[in-house]
């Protein structure tokens, strides 16, 4: 709709979780590495969490295009208890053909598969995704699929990606085992500003959009609007460039931000952290701190240092 307007090849903010456009905050790197660690050390149970919308699936997305071709992945998304058996997905993940019609079945067909890949080198690697909607059973016949070694060697790996409630459900004293068997443990937080800033700019870049300028303003706006959120970040920044675009604008500004903001805090829908009054955004009291942000961010002039007399 937008994109010939200001330029740009593609939408720069898509809702959908696109590795190309993953920006390596300091948070996004720190849980690469340690999903990278987890590979390269065959750990046995690897947990990332992070609240909804913080890049969680974006990660692991760059992880699956960067792994090894040694590595046989499987990827399980939107799980949860009342799928059916789990096993069945396990299967399903690694496109394991099978007559299985019982879990016993299933299970003898599934360490098949792991001996088999073992036997040829190949290190089998399974990541759940949306991991907090498993429910303690489930969690616990992954623990006892990872109990399958061979040569003092794990046959699998796992890696758990979820909200924060996965942890909370790891700590009850049925799943003590499991948790046991967590080697690496990463929980993803929301953006600082500056990476906030920089996210910005890079999915700019990445659309071709290196000349569309966000003012800093707007973009410190979107900062403590989202509270540095990636997919509320993306959601902002989007409806922006539909309103600078049905405005006929060449570059976003602040109002246009403070635009958007006003008619998301009107519908009540997105979880906006702004300050809000009467049903709609306070912009007495929003604007304050950004323009305080924004001055604190400029250089300072060096002044003229007096010359004290003896």
């Amino acid at each position: 709709m937008y994109e010939s307007h200001f330029g740009l090849r593609e939408k720069p903010f898509s809702a959908i979780a696109n590795p190309r456009f993953l920006y390596l905050s300091r948070q996004h790197r720190a849980a690469l590495s340690n999903l990278e660690y987890s590979l390269a050390e065959q750990a046995g149970i690897t947990v990332v969490t992070g609240e909804v919308g913080c890049g969680k699936t974006t990660v692991v997305r760059y992880l699956v295009q960067e792994v090894d071709p040694s590595v046989r992945l499987g990827v399980l998304t939107n799980t949860h208890s009342g799928q059916g058996e789990l096993l069945e997905w396990v299967c399903y993940a690694f496109g394991i053909e099978h007559d299985a019609h019982t879990p016993v079945g299933l299970y003898e067909v599934f360490v098949g598969f792991l001996l088999e890949e073992y036997s040829r080198g190949v290190r089998v690697v399974l990541i759940i995704d949306e991991a907090h909607n498993l429910n303690a059973a489930q969690l616990e016949q992954l623990r006892m699929l990872v109990n399958v070694n061979a040569d003092d060697a794990h046959l699998l790996q796992l890696i758990l990606v979820g909200q924060p409630e996965l942890l909370s459900t790891l700590k009850q004293p049925g799943l003590r085992q499991l948790a046991q068997r967590v080697v690496t443990e990463f929980h993803l937080r929301p953006l600082e500003l500056a990476d906030t800033l920089g996210c910005i700019r890079h999915r700019l870049e990445k659309a071709g959009g290196e000349d569309l300028r966000f003012d800093e303003a707007a973009c410190i706006a979107v900062h403590f609007a989202s509270g540095g959120v990636p997919r509320l970040i993306n959601t902002l920044c989007d409806a922006a460039l539909v309103y600078g675009y049905a405005k006929g604008e060449e570059s976003i500004t602040l109002e246009t931000l403070l635009e958007v903001i006003d008619d998301r805090v009107a519908g009540g829908i997105l979880p906006l952290q702004v300050p809000v009054r009467d049903g709609a955004l306070d912009r007495a009291e929003f604007l304050q701190r950004v323009e305080a942000e924004t001055r604190a961010r400029k250089p300072r002039k060096p002044g003229r240092r007096k010359l004290s007399s003896v």
